[in-house]
């Protein structure tokens, strides 16, 4: 019999902690997890799902739009912004419900609670403690808002998904997923936005093709991006309306100000202090290869952790670290190499593998394929948007480096790449695919010549 309450106690019933939680105890194990917010975390509550939702919404105004170029009249429109909450709302109550069924069905005890360390191998939620032999931080992240004059009459991206009225005039600041995708949604459904970015373009880190393609495309759409600038104050007048000045002396009116300038660790309260657990200088959980913190009996995963903050991240270190505690035999772990993400805006955004920039960083010889043109269904819409879908190629091997995308369903097309990617696709084996056609995906087959190479 074991000495604790618990084998494995988890910290945060998000996507990594309900993960690592359902498989330990499908292993064996004795497994408790608490959770003082929301059951599936941030990406079931106030992330990739209801953000998905949203962006579904906004794409139906271009939807009608489109259609009357294909025989459709469909008349005048309106928008209620209530019912789309509403419904919103009712699914995440299902899926709620879902993740609370998952943990019951497995045999996973699960507390309603903040749980908060008492020492390595003990945590109280609410006026009860618990021991367990191992302990898992799973909290995730939170947004951060950094301090400034006004900042009090900002929201962060948890809000703004249980607004009360959906705004005319919108302000988005910040350039990375989030700002993006929200700059987007409030576009489409029909509010006034512009965005401010502190950098000379936004989602860094992402190829420059795709960086500059998206915000030409952006600003085609009548959003105003703003560059080089941030947020120097924000006044609220006696009307409700908010005056922000910018750093570079713009003033500007606007209903609401999004802020989505990044998330920190969310480990305000939970009693680190009283264990050997250490944070580094960005005030991430250190961790090592195997997961494990600076407190033998204490482990994290996910964004609490400085990892890829993304909800796939956290699934495959959740699985990887209950096999390793539990079945070692089938512990295999995290390839971080070709991970495919993609950003929810109008049009959508994917990418896959290495930039131009990486490889040529990297050392690579390199040959580039670009294809610039105009989707099938925007012709007869009459739409001049036009897609990008981009190669890069290691000259030497012929390998695949990276496959990057702005276009419709640019998400669900670079997740079949990301299998090719994976196997070590070389381009010749790309040139030997038939495509579907018409498609838009037949491009990453039929791109022949290099744009330019080394």
């Amino acid at each position: 019999m074991s000495d604790f309450d618990f084998d494995l106690f988890v910290i945060g019933a998000g996507s990594g902690g309900v993960r690592a939680s359902r498989l330990a105890a499908s292993y064996g194990a004795k497994v408790a997890v608490a959770e003082d917010l929301y059951l599936g975390g941030t990406c079931v509550n106030v992330g990739c799902v209801p953000k998905k939702l949203f962006a579904y919404a906004a794409h139906f105004a271009e939807d009608i739009e489109d259609a009357h170029g294909y025989g459709w009249n469909i008349g005048e429109t309106d928008f209620t912004w209530s019912r789309l909450l509403e419904n919103k709302n009712r699914e995440i109550t299902r899926l709620n419900g879902i993740y609370r069924n998952l943990l019951s069905s497995a045999g996973v005890t699960l507390f309603d609670g903040r749980a908060r360390f008492v020492d390595s191998h003990t945590v109280a939620v609410g006026d009860k403690t618990y021991t367990a032999e191992r302990i898992l931080i799973a909290t995730g992240g939170w947004p951060h808002i950094p301090p400034f004059p006004g900042s009090e009459h900002v929201i962060s991206s948890n809000e703004v998904f249980f607004l009360e009225t959906l705004p005319k005039r919108v302000l988005v600041v910040g350039g990375g997923y989030i700002a993006i995708e929200f700059a987007s949604i409030f576009h489409g459904l029909g509010c006034d936005v512009t965005q401010a970015y502190r950098g000379n373009l936004f989602l860094r880190g992402f190829d420059l093709s795709i960086r500059e393609h998206i915000a030409t495309t952006m600003k085609a759409k009548q959003l105003d991006l703003r560059f080089n600038t941030n947020v120097r104050s924000i006044e609220r007048n006696a009307d409700g309306v908010l005056t922000v000045t910018l750093t570079d002396d713009a003033i500007l009116e606007t209903d609401l100000v999004l802020y989505a300038t990044g998330r920190r660790p969310n480990i305000k309260g939970l009693g680190l202090e009283t264990t050997q657990v250490s944070l580094d200088s960005q005030g991430f959980v250190e961790v090592d290869k195997d997961y494990q913190t600076t407190d033998p009996s204490i482990f994290a995963i996910g964004d609490v952790t400085d990892t890829m903050q993304l909800t796939p991240v956290a699934l495959a270190e959740g699985m990887a670290l209950a096999r390793r505690l539990f079945k070692p035999e089938e512990y295999r772990p995290v390839d971080y190499r070709d991970i495919a993400t993609a950003v929810f805006c109008i049009p959508n955004v994917a990418a896959l593998g290495l930039t131009e920039e990486q490889a040529r960083k990297e050392g690579y010889s390199l040959a580039i394929y670009e294809s610039r043109f105009r989707p099938m269904r925007n012709t007869l819409a009459g739409r001049g948007e036009e897609s990008l879908m981009k190669m890069v190629v290691d000259k030497q091997t012929d390998r695949v480096l990276g496959v990057h995308m702005i276009g419709p369903e640019a998400g669900e097309i670079i997740q079949g790449m990301a299998i090719a990617l994976k196997a070590g696709a070389t381009k010749a084996m790309f040139d030997a695919t038939l495509g579907i056609h018409p498609t838009a995906a037949e491009e990453f087959v039929t791109m022949r010549v290099p744009t330019r190479t080394d």
